[in-house]
């Protein structure tokens, strides 16, 4: 909830505790563990338009007057958290500022001790990065399923410490969940370096960024594989790697042309999260006490007709009881993520950010979260999870959408769950009535005028959070390959969840469970039997993935036939439904037919759903088109003449590229 005290909170800074504008740090001695236990961000940069606000963490450090050494930083103001153990503290770093270890000076009766900080020279260039396009493909790892590296971070750790970014080394908590390779929902060890060693097998595919789920410290006791209740925001959990090394895999994912983006929660932490025990502030998360559930309800947002009490329950219910709801009403929250995703992006190098289950944020908030990130890197692309199948609901959330309450998300990019839940049913019927079948991907199309920018739409059949696309297709090979070549030519970004390339299946050896659709990438671990990551495992490949290297060499030459594209990347597009001639039966064709095109060059896609051939109507398209047209077929290769009678086998599309 918005508490009106903080806008007062806002006009006030506690100047009481500043100390002088610049101190000579050495004849201070220098904090330990048990007087300042951490300081967030861990370092920062010179040049950057960010304000920087320090959370100190400290047994009585609320009380502490606080000065910086050199010229280069300065003290503004410091806010005493109302718990006793927190500062927060408001740096200028001046704009002439050197690069180098800084020390901030805290003082109480009569006491002093330093904490050095590090400050570093910005790279060229950072503020102007790129980002990901509709000239990508985005393929979608969790990392503890693809591949393992390193055996030795696979236990449970006791401690340790390492030093990845800050001026002081960090403190590794116990990780109690350990890995067990036959538990569905345990840890099964993938890493960091799991998947720099197989960058080649991801860029070769097609794919051009990488989105990984979270890697920051999960400490959960049970399931906390996945990454999405963080206990640690600035730390890359260990049986991953360290910070320094996913700043590797980084910049070794750049050299292999591609990009990286960090899936990032702002709703919700983990109840491991060190702050639960004694939060800075009283309503630093939503306190649910009686617990409440978070309603699902988006609708509320948007909804003129919503009662209040929906609304607060949709902002302030908890995800999951192990998930406590982030306040990010109070402005210290915001600020602490606001500058945590510049950190990351800053520190590591990255291309973009995806949020996860953006509307349960409070939506005020979370516009000046993106506003903040945006201001600091203008061309940084940002997507959410809005998981709606309704179309308006789902729009919503896009940045500049006119939405009639005058809000506005910020946020560039949308995940198109629409077109996802379209695509899933459309090619599992086949015996179909008017609005079923392929009709349903017209007709969620036919509703683009409703988005503000379709470039900015990540389209997608299927992620970590859905079934097996192969399960839910009837392990069918070919309805696979249509889904592949609709998210190949259809507008927008598209994303591939690993192993959808090969029809990857949940286990049968376990209860059917998220973990169990989450399957380990065969040929990753040291031992396998199977290895799906090479041409010669694919080729040998046991009867499971008996359609494997079929189904990996069809989306390759489609992929990466697309890097190519400039119809698919920034084309518009037109598209055709046949219905069937059989009077009133109110059957239609289950065909699907469209022109994606510039000015200069045009793709023509067919898509056959039915159990038999299918005879082009080329006639039918004339409006974009007159006359047979030469063109080349992106899937054989072959040059075809597109006229009428091309015959399109059951299952299957006919993707051909041609010049206007």
């Amino acid at each position: 909830m918005r508490k009106a005290f903080w806008a007062l909170t806002a006009l006030l800074a506690v100047a009481a505790c500043n100390g002088p504008a610049a101190v000579d740090p050495s004849s201070v001695a220098e904090a330990t563990p048990s007087q300042i236990a951490r300081v967030e961000p861990l370092s920062w940069w010179t040049g950057m338009k960010t304000d920087l606000q320090l959370l100190v963490q400290g047994p009585g450090i609320g009380a502490c007057d606080v000065a910086v050494s050199g010229s280069g930083l300065r003290v503004k103001a410091v806010h005493p958290g109302d718990s006793p153990n927190y500062l927060f503290v408001d740096v200028e770093v001046v704009p002439k500022a050197k690069p180098g270890t800084y020390y901030f000076v805290f003082s109480k009766d009569g006491q002093s001790f330093k904490y050095p900080y590090l400050l570093q020279e910005r790279a060229a260039g950072s503020a102007q990065r790129g980002s990901y396009t509709t000239a990508d493909l985005i393929y979608l790892i969790m990392p503890d399923r693809f591949s393992s590296a390193f055996q030795d971070n696979d236990s449970a750790w006791q401690g340790g410490e390492y030093i990845d970014g800050s001026a002081r080394p960090w403190k590794v908590p116990a990780t109690p969940d350990a890995v067990d390779r036959q538990d569905p929902v345990a840890r099964h060890g993938g890493d960091i370096q799991g998947m720099i060693n197989h960058l080649d097998y991801v860029a070769d595919l097609g794919a051009t960024a990488i989105w990984c789920t979270p890697l920051l410290l999960d400490n959960q006791p049970y399931e906390s594989y996945h990454g999405y209740a963080c206990a640690d925001y600035y730390h890359i959990d260990p049986r991953f790697g360290d910070n320094a090394l996913y700043k590797t895999f980084v910049e070794e994912s750049h050299k292999k042309g591609l990009k990286v983006i960090m899936d990032i929660v702002t709703n919700h932490c983990g109840t491991a999260h060190w702050w639960m025990e004694d939060p800075p502030f009283k309503d630093w998360y939503h306190v649910n006490e009686p617990y409440m559930q978070m309603n699902a309800l988006f609708s509320v947002y948007m909804d003129p007709n919503a009662a209040q009490v929906d609304r607060d329950r949709q902002e302030s219910g908890w995800f999951v009881p192990s998930m406590p709801d982030m306040n990010l009403d109070n402005p210290f929250v915001l600020k602490y993520f606001q500058q945590w995703a510049v950190w990351w992006i800053e520190y590591a190098g990255l291309d973009g950010l995806r949020v996860d289950t953006y509307p349960y944020n409070e939506p005020g908030p979370m516009s000046r979260w993106c506003k903040a990130v945006l201001e600091e890197y203008p061309q940084m692309n940002i997507v959410g999870e809005c998981w709606d199948y309704n179309i308006p609901q789902v729009a919503y959330w896009q940045k500049d959408n006119p939405n009639p309450d005058g809000f506005n998300s910020n946020l560039p990019t949308i995940m198109d769950f629409p077109l996802e839940h379209a695509i899933i049913t459309a090619l599992c019927e086949d015996q179909v009535w008017w609005d079923e079948g392929m009709t349903r991907i017209y007709t969620v199309l036919g509703q683009d005028f409703v988005y503000k920018d379709l470039s900015h739409m990540l389209t997608f059949f299927a992620n970590h959070d859905h079934a097996r696309t192969g399960d839910i297709l009837r392990r069918d090979p070919r309805r696979m390959k249509l889904a592949i070549t609709l998210l190949a030519t259809l507008r927008g970004i598209p994303q591939l969840y690993y192993g959808d390339e090969m029809m990857f299946l949940e286990r049968k050896d376990c209860p059917s469970h998220d973990g169990a659709k989450r399957i380990d990438f065969p040929g990753g671990w040291e031992g396998d039997n199977t290895d799906l990551f090479s041409e010669e495992g694919r080729a040998s490949a046991p009867a499971l993935y008996a359609s494997a290297r079929d189904l990996h060499d069809y989306t390759r030459t489609l992929m990466q036939w697309r890097k190519g594209s400039k119809a698919l990347q920034e084309g518009k597009t037109l598209h055709f439904l046949s219905r069937a001639n059989v009077g009133a039966s109110n059957i239609t064709d289950n065909t699907y037919a469209f022109f994606r095109y510039t000015d200069t060059e045009a793709v023509f896609v067919y898509i056959n759903n039915t159990e038999e051939n299918r005879s082009l109507d080329w006639d039918h398209y004339a409006e974009f088109v007159q006359g047979p047209v030469q063109g080349k077929d992106v899937l054989s290769g072959a040059d075809v003449t597109l006229q009428n009678g091309v015959v399109v086998a059951p299952k299957s599309a006919l993707v051909v590229a041609f010049a206007r």
